[in-house]
């Protein structure tokens, strides 16, 4: 072979190995050129991508915009390959370089899937194979300038589907997890238009900023830097003319129970009419300790904002407590003029001093309530726990307990790290409200202001679902809290049974029992909404172990715990000790439950053994009543219970960063890397009979298209074990 042949042949073997050059959503696959560079090819950087979305009464149209560079110091060539959404038309793209503009072609869906295939060959990167079967845009780039910057825009349109209610906008965000470089910067943003009103707004996939303007409009944004995005990015929109939107989700595997999401949401525009008046008392810690950094200023300024943004019919009282209790007035006030400014001028006077008496302070508080339609709360704040008085958090629980015979919600503040957040937490939890801490590094002023901000308005309280001919279990949140205006309740759960059925929402609007009467389909087998399992387990696993943390470890609370975190993947400070623990003792014991080889020795092993010893540690400072993990495990655990958007994929927000390596997640399922470094089914046993198939031979494409869903399990690598639909299949190269 000639010296220029041998050069050729590496650089070759070098465009191959770093061809996957990735943009916004989109694949560039450089050629090879003539005459072999100096140095080594490598791929285009991308710059920024931007994406805008109009979608009126469900006609989507999408915009892509993205800017890139080519970062050789020779021009570069290839093909650009863009997968698109199966119902998509593309009606505009444009490629400038060199200041020309460039014209693609939309590919069908079987040349497609053989230019794809080709791709997945040649680049021997498994990831690709989560977009085969989808329609293509191909793109022949000519040359772009050493240096240079060049830009993308595309322009596709599509009509979403509306299933009894229920919107779903996708964009194929994840194809930048093939990068080997992160983007500089990523920003969706989607504007919404509707005649039907729109109730509720979710993300399942990326924590998104929604402002609804009114009930038919609204804008939904998302923007990160420095982020290689890893999963496609998801929008779900609820549209009807009830008052209250509520729609339902649901995932099943055959002979499964089911599990499903509801979305809960009152309409935008309310009448004054329909604004349940309330009963609010605001309670404030004066001790010695609210000096400090400054905290009593900032909490007398949100009061302050709290008293001026009073509606019209509620009524109120402040009381102020240290070594005993001071109050505004003996029982509860009107809103008119000059109760607000006398209350003001009170809260004006308040200054730290004294211990810290909670016991007499909330049940003095309690007895200012009178029997009333409207939803009685209380605002407790406070830097510490009891030093005065009855100081047994039992005790002082027990006699809220007793005191409490209104049904009122208290709403707990912990300020700092002195609290005791074993009280704080069931205060609240015993008594329907929330609670959450703010830490030293956060504003008292700003977070008290925004929830305030947030209960202001309550619409319907007494919130219950009742399911018609239908067996619910598990249901996260399982006491539903109050609605309030511009509010959103997110409900996951668990099912047996199946078919159409009536779901009743029952609850109390200005004072009036009202039922709601809608329609769900609880189907025998669904995989569309794959995510709802793991966020059903990660509230449920959150209500275990608050539930661990306030009454004590017991044996069956840890067992479930370990089965939810051994089957959905879940590590969190709390969980990942109990889930490395059981791996490590089947590898001692030499009885794998999984494949041969489970991750336990090596470095993956090692890895694992020292995360145990820290994550045992992190676990028993979990425990503690206060201080700084006191406060941290309250607010971690409380997240986990509340079914967030954006919180249910990856485990960058479950597990710590030294051991994700070793699962991953897809879809419904959640694999454990072996030692041997092929992933593996958590299904799987070694019973199992086995269908062994050899990665990129004509059997591993085949098997796909005859299982078009399979491709997104095999493409996370080279090596896998997945159990699909009852048959084990072992990749192997």
């Amino acid at each position: 072979m000639s010296k220029m042949r041998v050069v050729s042949a590496v650089a070759l073997v070098a465009v191959i190995l770093c061809c996957t050059t990735v943009m916004a959503n989109g694949i560039i696959i450089p050629r090879p050129r003539p005459v072999p560079p100096l140095e080594p090819l490598r791929p285009a950087n991308v710059v920024s991508a931007r994406v805008d979305a109009k979608i009126d009464d469900q006609a989507a149209c999408t915009v892509v915009e993205e800017v890139f560079e080519n970062p050789n110091p020779f021009p570069l060539e290839g093909e650009f390959i863009f997968p698109l959404p199966p119902d998509a038309a593309v009606s505009e793209f444009s490629f400038w370089i060199d200041g020309k503009e460039m014209k693609g072609e939309l590919l069908d869906a079987d040349k497609a899937r053989g230019i794809y295939r080709d791709i997945v060959r040649s680049m021997k990167d498994p990831a690709l194979l989560e977009y085969v079967g989808m329609k293509l845009f191909k793109l022949s780039i000519f040359p772009i300038p050493p240096h240079a910057e060049s830009k993308v825009k595309l322009t596709y349109t599509e009509v979403l589907k509306n299933d009894a209610g229920l919107c779903m906008y996708r964009y194929p965000h994840s194809t930048n997890k093939f990068s080997s470089r992160p983007l500089q910067k990523a920003v969706i943003i989607v504007d919404l238009k509707s005649k039907v009103p729109i109730k509720s707004i979710y993300s399942p996939t990326h924590k998104v900023d929604i402002v609804k303007k009114d009930d038919n409009s609204a804008k939904i944004s998302y923007e990160e830097s420095n982020i290689i995005p890893d999963k496609d990015f998801i929008v779900y929109y609820t549209l009807t003319d009830k008052d209250f939107g509520l729609n339902f989700l649901t995932f099943r595997r055959a002979n499964q129970d089911g599990y499903f999401m509801a979305l809960l949401s009152p309409k935008q525009e309310i009448a004054k009419s329909d604004i349940v008046s309330k009963d609010i008392i605001f309670v404030l810690d004066t001790s010695g300790s609210m000096k400090e950094q400054s905290k009593i200023e900032q909490a007398k300024k949100a009061l302050e904002f709290c008293v001026s943004s009073l509606s019209e019919g509620d009524r109120f009282n402040v009381v102020s407590f240290a070594t005993e209790p001071r109050n505004f007035r003996t029982e509860l006030q009107n809103v008119a003029r000059e109760n607000v400014e006398a209350a003001l001028t009170f809260v004006k006077e308040l200054e730290a001093t004294g211990g810290t008496n909670i016991n007499d302070t909330l049940l003095e508080t309690l007895q200012m309530f009178t029997k009333s339609e409207r939803p009685p709360m209380i605002v407790f704040i406070t830097d510490g726990e009891p030093t005065i008085g009855v100081t047994d958090p039992k005790t002082i629980l027990e006699n809220v307990k007793k005191a409490n015979t209104s049904n009122i919600r208290i709403f707990a503040f912990g300020v700092g790290y002195d609290v005791n957040t074993h009280l704080l937490d069931k205060l609240a939890d015993e008594n329907r409200g929330a609670h959450d801490y703010i830490t030293p590094a956060e504003n008292i002023e700003v977070k008290i202001s925004n929830f305030y901000d947030k209960i202001a308005n309550p619409v319907l309280s007494d919130v219950k679902l009742t399911f018609d001919g239908i067996d619910t279990y598990d249901m996260s949140p399982s006491v539903l809290p109050d609605l309030f205006k511009g509010s959103q309740l997110v409900i996951v759960g668990r099912y047996k049974g199946q078919g159409h059925k009536a779901v009743r929402l029952k609850g109390n609007v200005a004072g009036k029992g009202k039922e709601f009467v809608y329609e769900a389909n609880f189907k025998e087998t669904d995989d569309s909404s794959d995510y709802i399992p793991r966020l059903w387990a990660i509230a449920r696993i959150g209500l275990l172990l608050d539930q661990i943390r306030l009454s004590g470890e017991k044996a069956e609370l840890k067992d479930e715990v370990v089965r939810l975190a051994k089957e959905f993947g879940i590590l969190t400070p709390y969980t990942s000790y109990l889930v490395v623990e059981d791996l490590d003792r089947r590898r001692l014991a030499g009885r794998p439950e999984t494949a041969p080889g489970l991750a336990g020795g090596g470095e993956v092993g090692k890895r694992l053994e020292g995360e145990r010893e820290r994550l045992k540690d992190q676990k028993e400072e979990a425990s503690k009543e206060k201080g700084a993990d006191a406060v941290t495990a309250s607010k971690a655990i409380g997240e986990m219970k509340k079914p967030a958007q954006g919180t249910s994929f990856g485990p960058e927000r479950l597990a710590d960063k030294s051991v994700k390596d070793v699962i991953k997640y897809v879809g419904d399922k959640t694999f454990y890397a072996l030692e041997s470094g092929a992933w593996c089914d958590q299904e799987y046993r070694k019973e199992m009979q086995t269908i062994k198939v050899k990665y990129l031979s004509d059997e591993y494409f085949d098997l796909m298209d005859k299982n078009p869903k399979l491709a997104k399990y095999l493409s996370i690598g080279k090596s896998v074990i997945v159990v699909f639909e009852g048959k084990a299949y072992e990749v192997t190269e």
